[in-house]
């Protein structure tokens, strides 16, 4: 049995980004929180448009996580209906919104002096 390689910080946030990519998430942004964050080093940021939407972005990152690198989510927060999902891997938050809520808590602006990581991975959308 192959043994993975557990991941944190940085690759863990890239890991989680590509994995919402790949599950047609919209404007998936990697925050850089270091320093200037007591909550998470990282945040992933990303937008469903549907209920069901925000549902398959979740399970596909937090199962691509666990299968392809060993790591658990350690806690969640949210649920579909709220348009908001929050996924806690302790030093990487994923946040998954819909497009409204998004927009309204502009959480890109609220940590607007984090530095945005390259994703060069992303899908345009």
């Amino acid at each position: 049995m192959e043994e993975k390689k557990i991941i944190e910080g940085r690759e863990l946030a890239l890991a989680a980004a590509r994995l919402a990519d790949e599950k047609q998430a919209e404007n998936v942004v990697v925050l850089d929180l270091t320093g200037i964050s007591t909550v998470a080093d990282f945040f992933v940021l990303c937008t469903g448009t549907s209920t069901p939407h925000l549902k398959a972005i979740c399970r596909e990152v937090d199962e691509g996580l666990s299968m392809d690198h060993g790591v658990e989510v350690r806690g969640r927060e949210g649920v579909p209906e709220s348009q908001w999902l929050v996924l806690d891997y302790v030093d990487v938050i994923v946040h998954v919104l819909h497009r409204e809520q998004r927009e309204h808590y502009a959480l890109e602006d609220l940590w607007s002096d984090a530095n945005q990581l390259e994703t060069d991975f992303i899908s345009a959308t």
